[in-house]
């Protein structure tokens, strides 16, 4: 019997195939938002972005259009667009999705499932990050680990669903002002995660991956209680 494929890993931008120029457009800006280089409440510069990604103001309105359909943008009139915030109801359901998705993923899959060697490098990237201090990057790669969790599922939809609350994730993460503090401690979650996983101990694995996703919401909803408060 011939081995199954497994679904791609998410892709952490866009879940809907790009189309046009736009949409292009939309998809860069997906993952600058996914890499943490564009932050909540940002303003954006249609001039300065427009030079950048190469294209023409009224292509990059459009491509702000689709973004801001999508929840990640917000215009505001007579002063511009900005990158939206999360709200604490879209933040607290968003951990939900994710406690369900990955957990029942770790529960469920083979040690040897090829999603592992994805795991596996994203641990090993976030540590070389961390131990350059490069805290970005570990965020980044800290969303490809989880992004590998749920491709043990060996859903397309799944995939899909996850890809499509990745960008607001990394929004909510964007709220902390550290990211040392943040990510810091998940580093060496993710590899106790890991460790587990590939030693065949799924339930211990998804345990203290939901221990972790529980500790990792109650500090971004923190985050938010002192945005708002200021």
């Amino acid at each position: 019997m011939p081995r199954r494929t497994p679904p791609a890993e998410p892709t952490l931008t866009s879940p809907i195939a790009v189309i046009g120029l736009s949409g292009q457009v939309a998809s860069d800006l997906r993952g600058r938002l996914v890499r943490g280089e564009l932050a909540p409440g940002q303003q954006l510069s249609e001039t300065a972005l427009a030079h950048t990604l190469e294209v023409s103001r009224n292509t990059l309105r459009e491509g702000f259009r689709i973004l801001t359909q999508e929840g990640l943008l917000t215009h505001v009139p007579h002063r511009g667009v900005f990158v939206a915030t999360p709200s604490i109801a879209a933040i607290i359901d968003i951990y939900r999705v994710r406690r369900i998705i990955e957990g029942q993923a770790v529960i469920m899959a083979s040690r040897r499932h090829p999603a592992s060697f994805r795991m596996r490098a994203a641990v090993e990237a976030q540590e070389a990050a961390r131990d350059l201090g490069d805290w970005v990057t570990v965020g980044t790669e800290n969303m490809r680990f989880h992004g590998a969790i749920v491709a043990l599922s060996d859903s397309e939809r799944l995939g899909v669903l996850y890809s499509s609350i990745a960008v607001e994730l990394r929004l909510a993460f964007g709220l902390l002002d550290d990211p040392e503090f943040l990510h810091a401690p998940y580093v060496t979650q993710n590899r106790e995660i890991l460790e587990l996983f590939e030693a065949g101990n799924n339930a211990a694995s998804a345990a203290l991956l939901d221990d972790y996703l529980v500790t990792s919401e109650r500090t971004v909803l923190a985050a938010y209680s002192r945005l708002t408060e200021d």
